[in-house]
């Protein structure tokens, strides 16, 4: 039977109604603050905290609710005699009833440009205390954090004057779960703060539903999207869809493949993307000229992949994109045109992403799961370093070889190893990715370009451990290399390359990528 309610929200929502409708019932209602005003103004009786403590709030209300009154009142178990002849013995009376929600610190923090202090000021300390105080004597005592179960504890008392022993305990864990998110974010935001890049002993994570999949990477897959709360500037999350089908679990993880390569470049740019690798990547003058590149990189594996642009798709870009089927076109905007163009599709996906080449901030981590345990490391935001390339050959790259070799090792960089992209005039021409040997990624690669790759360039993730790489791209008409270097057999390598006079550089960073 639920004879008192302590009542402390920040967000009010539904909670004058509620709080009629418990008092209708008969149920004593005590407030703190701005609940008790806003209750007050409604009508409703309410009894104030004060009053209950015989102490005033102070500290400018960070002191209100820490106070045996309150708390033997949440937590004297009423299957307990001592318990009960205890709080009796004290004059404390039992609180049946806690309905709380936090300082909005996640929202003072992502306002932007916030002060220190402000953010501190808005940590709650008696709002998690009185939470958790409540949930863990959840047998007694119910415990509302989220108003979504309003009505759900409002059913359950009208039809049968109490709660549920199953109710109690599913409202005793979204306490835990939504203090520890609390916790989480804070513990984030000071992380940050400290603008240093390192590992914590304890990572505590916090990820923040964003919808329920029709199914995972299989079908027989159940899966659910959750983002990351703050740093989602240019991300997926942030993306707004247009148009089409709901994003499944393999479009969200290609789409993401997709953004991080685009954002290695900065002059107009078109990714296409299939099964998490890169299957065309051009860059050119205009973002029409870079699709048309990009999709002769590779017309075949291009069909039903996904397309990144980091320039407006215009309407007549949107006609050329509209002459295959592809589940995604990712761009920072669409023309009018270029929207009603390819909405004639019922299922294609536009999504647009505002600051689609916006970099990650710092002290972001990137993660993989694994049984029973995270791998973490920071992301790999580098790409060569120019003052530790070694040209390692006879001949040198030209500066037009030059240019292609960074290009194709952006290519590389975001392909699953063992990877070779092969580029010429700012255009893969091929893409072998993730084969248990190089020499085997260079075929593929070789292959898809075909007769293209004479005078085209090479990049490869890793070190060659063997010249047989260098002699296939002898044989293709490759006139210059890039790879990290590193082997014991460099040598070979490079004796091939100037037997061929093929230019090769070493960067001395190799760029796995599982």
């Amino acid at each position: 039977m639920i004879k008192r309610a302590l009542i402390s929200v920040s967000d009010k929502t539904g909670i004058v109604e509620l709080s009629k409708e418990l008092s209708s019932m008969g149920v004593e209602i005590i407030s703190t603050g701005g609940t008790a005003k806003t209750l007050s103004d409604a009508g409703i009786k309410v009894i104030n905290i004060s009053d209950i403590t015989g102490f005033p709030e102070c500290l400018d209300g960070r002191v209100k609710t820490l106070h045996p009154n309150v708390h033997g009142g949440l937590l004297a178990m009423r299957s307990n005699p001592d318990h009960m002849k205890q709080i009796k013995e004290l004059g404390i009376e039992p609180i049946d009833l806690v309905i709380i929600n936090l300082y909005p610190f996640k929202q003072t923090i992502l306002k932007g440009h916030v002060e220190l202090e402000e953010a501190i000021e808005n940590i709650d300390i008696g709002g998690p205390t009185m939470l958790r105080a409540a949930a863990k004597n959840y047998q007694d005592v119910v415990v509302i954090v989220d108003p979504s179960d309003y009505s759900i504890v409002m059913d359950e008392l009208k039809s049968s004057k109490e709660i549920s022993i199953k109710t109690k305990f599913k409202l005793m864990y979204k306490v835990f779960e939504h203090t520890s998110h609390y916790d989480t974010l804070i513990a984030k935001y000071l992380r940050d703060k400290l603008g240093e890049e390192f590992f914590p002993e304890a990572l505590s994570l916090t990820f923040e539903k964003v919808q329920e999949m029709r199914y995972g990477e299989n079908p027989h897959q159940k899966a659910v999207f959750y983002r990351e709360v703050g740093a989602n500037i240019g991300s997926i999350p942030a993306a707004k869809q247009l148009h089409g089908k709901e994003l499944s679990f393999n479009n969200i993880n290609d789409a993401n493949g997709a953004l991080e390569l685009l954002k290695e470049f900065d002059e107009p740019t078109v990714v296409a993307v299939k099964h998490a690798n890169p299957c065309g990547v051009a860059s050119a003058s205009n973002i029409h000229e870079a699709y048309v590149k990009t999709y002769e990189s590779d017309p075949v594996s291009i069909f039903g992949g996904i397309i990144a642009a980091n320039r407006e798709i215009d309407a007549k870009t949107a006609e050329e994109i509209n002459k295959i089927f592809v589940e995604i076109v990712i761009a920072p905007s669409f023309s009018e045109d270029a929207l009603k163009i390819l909405s004639q599709k019922k299922n294609i996906r536009l999504l647009q992403l505002d600051n689609i080449s916006a970099k990650l901030p710092a002290g972001t981590y990137d993660m993989k799961k694994v049984a029973g345990g995270l791998l973490v490391q920071n992301y790999n935001n580098e790409l060569v370093n120019m003052e530790e390339i070694k040209y390692v050959t006879e001949v040198k790259p030209t500066k037009e070889q030059m240019e292609d070799l960074l290009f194709a090792m952006k290519v590389v960089k975001h392909t699953k190893s063992n990877g070779i992209a092969i580029a010429k005039n700012k255009q893969s021409l091929g893409v072998g990715p993730g084969q248990t040997n190089r020499i085997m990624a260079a075929k593929i690669a070789i292959e898809y370009g075909g007769e293209r790759t004479q005078g085209a360039v090479l990049a490869s993730d890793a070190f060659f451990p063997f010249a047989d790489c260098v002699e296939a791209a002898a044989q293709a008409g490759i006139k210059a290399i890039i790879q990290p270097g590193g082997s014991v057999k460099d040598q070979e390598s490079i004796d091939a390359c100037n037997k061929h006079g093929i230019a090769m550089i070493f960067t001395g960073m190799r760029h796995f990528k599982h």
